[in-house]
This record gives structure tokens, C-alpha cells and sequence, in this order.
């Protein structure tokens, strides 16, 4: 599969025509998908003649993402098609209209080729959530490829697609992208328009694309991100725009107090991941992140109260499924909302409790004042430095099965990513190292906000060198 910034390169130049690229897509996709499970839909014929109206343009009106397919997280609404948050919730549900990030997509060009498998309403650290069925990892079938944006990671480790895009509450999309290999980023809150994507968590949520490389990452972040006055939240933002960054210029921040007791080989990963960035005239400096410890409860008292907010509207009156054989108004809510999967159904009695009259006070009121803390903790960090240096996940991929009875150890995949939502700062994920069952050993740097380019730099700088 060519790298995406190829696949566009050559449609323009025409040496290769959009439906070239879609065929061969959808070729993968029909050989790998049934063992990966990582798209739930495939738009084939939709896709070809997308691609033949790009083949019908001049050349030098052909966009920037031009006869790339692109695979889009089943929580992002793309007009006229089914939006099932992998779920049965919403089973028939058909967007009504397009997701910002889809018209940017569709603007410069892109094929949407699919619905990504996911974990169910973007709920879960290993994309076994959904009620479609588990996403296997590419490089070992017998492990997950990691959630919530399992399908997407998946999808672009196994070449189907050079382009994805995910979603990231607390990890999403960072986690799979370590796990599979790849590179995905969680813009800074507000870089990428969050119209049109189905909400688990407003304050947290972010849109970002998943790619085998940084450059393409850069590539698609440049597109999909910018103003959006349909979104308050980046109504001010500038689009993303990438810059050259020298990294002998940065200096890098490790929070020693945060990434205590590493795996030994994630742990040998970022100690060589340090060498190479000092080779390259990095300057590393020890820092402190005092409060990044309570991260994580904070992430799923505030997480669990928006999505029980979010999601109180999918009650089979308004939105959602409806049963046939309600006897009465109580028995229609039960069965309902028993549409639901155990994980969603979970998070949602969790996060009704923490904003009950009589806990709100001691759960989710406090949980924010933490997450206040958690952001004054980066602020005063990025005075001192420009990027901070951790690992992406605790471990490898995992077996699948492994974790379904342990959900502490579960939720703890989300570890080190969690901060980065909870302060709104940018951060990526970039494949560096394998440990011994040779599974790909994710690294992440943190960037403070709208500071993209410099974290793409480091990122792009460790590639290729482990």
C-alpha cells in the first residue's frame, strides 16, 4: 500500500488514476477484513464512483487528499449512511447530515470507503466492546488492536487504507495506534471540529486521523482541522499548518514521578528513543508532573457523568432503539435503553451516580477541580520545555479475552494517555521498538497547545531509528 501523500502525488500527476487507488483498496479490504473485522461496512460501488468524478477533474483542480480512501470511525456522521456507534442502539440509523471532518475529506478529494469497527459508543481500551464483534490486531490475530478506534488503527496497520480517522476521549486514538504500529494524534481540544461526531464526553472528545507515517499524519491533520462556527469550541482556531521544526532546537521533558515501573521493554524503548533524540541535539530535562497520578479516576468520574448526560437522549422515544412488547412507559424505558452493551450500560449508571443531588459534591465536582490542577501541572511544565516524552500505553497488545474480567487492569491501558485530554494539550503516538513476542511498542509526546508541529517533529525524528 503507498503512503497516502503517494497515493494523492500520483492522481494529481496522473500516473495513476483514483480508481486505480479505490480497487486497490478495496481489494485488501476484501481479503483482510473478514479475519480483522475492522470495517463494518464497505461502500465499494460508492467508492469507485467518487473516484471516477476525481479522474474526471483537470489535474490541477484535484485536491490535497486526492483518490485516497479513507476509513472513517463509525461514530462520525457521513450523510445518507448508517452511523451505529457499533452499537444495536442505533442499528438503521442513517446520518442526515455530513460531519465537518467529512466535508473537509470530501472538499480535498478523499474516498470514503468505510465504517470502522469500534468499541461501542467509543467505550473501551481494546475494541472487544463492540456489538459487532472484536477487531483483531494485524500482527498477532490472537491479540486486540486496541480502543476505542480499533477498526481505524487496524485498517491502516493491515494497508487497507492509508488514512483513518479516529476519536479520542482518553486514548482512543493513541492506544490502538501503539498497539498496531501506526502513528495517530490527538489534536489540541478544539484544533478539529467536533460537529457531526457522536459525543461520549464534550470536554474531552477530539477528532484526529491515524496514518502508517508522520507525514501523512501532518497531511490530513493539515485538512481536517480549522475554524468551525457550528463548533464553539474551535470557532477561533487556525487550521493546522505544517512548519519545519528543527529538534535540535527543543528541549524535551520527562516526568519521572509519572512513568514509574515500566515494562522492561517499553522501558528499554524510551531510554534508546532518548539516545537517538540526544544524537540529534535534543536536550532532555527531568520534570515533574506531581498530579498526572489522578489522572485517570478524575478521567472516569467527569468521562462517566458527560456520557450519562450525552447518551440520556438514546431512549428509544427520541433517538435510538425502540422495543415492540412494552407493556408500559417504565417497561419501554427498560427495554430500550437495555439496547445498551454491559460496558455503555456500565459508565452510564457510573456517571448518573457522580452527578446525583447527593454525590455530585464529592465526585464530579471534585474530579474537576483535579482536572484544573492536572492542566496547571503542563502549564507549568511546558514553561520549561517544549515536548514531554512517555510511553503510549503500559504494555503491549494484549491477548484477546485477557482483560474482560479485570477492568481496572483494562482501564489502566489508558494510563499515560489520559493527561493529554484532560489538559486539552496535543499529543502523538509513534511506533518505536518491538518487544519480545515482537509486538510494536508505542511511544508518546506531548506538546503544549496548537504545538503540533513540534511534537510531529520529535515523532518524525524517531522513525525508522530503532
Amino acid at each position: 500500500m503507498m503512503k497516502a501523500r503517494e497515493t494523492a502525488q500520483k492522481v494529481r500527476a496522473g500516473v495513476i488514476t483514483a480508481t486505480q487507488a479505490a480497487q486497490d483498496c478495496l481489494a485488501q479490504i476484501e481479503k483482510l477484513n473478514p479475519q480483522l473485522n475492522a470495517f463494518l461496512e464497505i461502500f465499494g460501488e460508492e467508492a469507485l464512483a467518487r473516484a471516477a468524478q476525481i479522474d474526471a477533474k483537470p489535474a490541477a483542480q484535484r485536491g490535497a487528499l486526492a483518490g485516497i480512501c479513507v476509513a472513517l470511525k463509525d461514530n462520525m456522521e457521513f450523510a445518507g449512511h448508517t452511523m451505529s456507534c457499533a452499537s444495536r442502539m442505533l442499528a438503521g440509523y442513517k446520518a442526515v447530515y455530513n460531519a465537518t471532518v467529512v466535508e473537509r475529506l470530501l472538499a480535498a478529494d478523499a474516498i470514503i470507503i468505510g465504517r470502522a469497527n469500534m468499541d461501542e459508543f467509543a467505550m473501551g481500551s481494546s475494541n472487544e466492546n463492540s456489538a459487532f464483534g472484536p477487531v483483531k490486531n494485524p500482527l498477532d490475530l490472537t491479540r486486540v488492536s486496541g480502543g476505542s478506534s480499533g477498526g481505524s488503527a487496524a485498517a491502516v496497520a493491515a494497508g487497507m487504507v492509508s488514512l483513518a480517522l479516529g476519536s479520542d476521549t482518553g486514548g482512543s486514538i493513541r492506544q490502538p495506534a501503539a498497539f498496531c504500529g501506526v502513528v495517530g494524534i490527538k489534536p489540541t481540544y478544539g484544533r478539529v471540529s467536533r460537529r457531526g461526531l457522536a459525543a461520549f464526553a464534550s470536554s474531552l472528545d477530539q477528532i484526529g486521523p491515524i496514518t502508517a507515517d508522520v507525514e501523512d499524519n501532518i497531511l490530513a491533520l493539515s485538512v481536517i482541522s480549522g475554524e468551525d462556527k457550528n463548533d464553539s469550541t474551535c470557532a477561533a482556531r487556525a487550521p493546522f499548518a505544517a512548519e519545519n521544526c528543527e529538534v535540535k532546537n527543543l528541549t524535551v521533558g520527562v516526568p519521572q514521578d509519572f512513568i514509574k515501573d515500566l515494562n522492561p521493554a517499553i522501558a528499554s524503548a524510551l531510554g534508546k528513543a532518548k539516545g537517538v533524540l540526544q544524537n540529534k541535539g535534543v536536550k532532555f530535562k527531568d520534570i515533574s508532573l506531581p498530579h498526572a497520578k489522578y489522572a485517570l479516576p478524575a478521567y472516569y468520574i467527569v468521562a462517566c457523568s458527560e456520557a450519562s448526560s450525552n447518551l440520556a437522549r438514546f431512549d428509544g422515544l427520541r433517538y435510538g432503539h425502540k422495543a415492540q412488547d412494552a407493556k408500559d412507559l417504565e417497561d419501554t424505558y427498560l427495554k430500550n435503553r437495555a439496547a445498551f452493551g454491559p460496558e455503555v450500560k456500565r459508565r452510564i449508571m457510573l456517571g448518573t451516580y457522580s452527578l446525583g443531588s447527593a454525590h455530585a459534591q464529592d465526585y464530579y465536582l471534585k474530579a474537576k477541580k483535579v482536572c484544573d490542577v492536572i492542566r496547571r501541572d503542563f502549564e507549568l511544565a511546558f514553561s520549561g520545555v517544549d515536548a514531554i516524552l512517555t510511553p503510549a500505553t503500559p504494555t503491549t497488545a494484549f491477548k484477546l479475552n485477557d482483560k474482560n474480567k479485570d477492568l481496572l487492569s483494562l482501564y489502566l491501558s489508558d494510563l499515560y494517555t489520559v493527561p493529554a485530554n484532560i489538559a486539552g494539550v496535543p499529543a502523538v503516538s509513534a511506533p518505536f521498538g518491538r518487544d519480545g513476542d515482537n509486538l510494536p511498542i508505542g511511544l508518546q509526546v506531548y506538546g503544549n497547545y496548537c504545538e503540533e508541529n513540534k511534537i510531529y517533529a520529535l515523532a518524525a525524528a524517531l522513525e525508522g531509528q530503532w
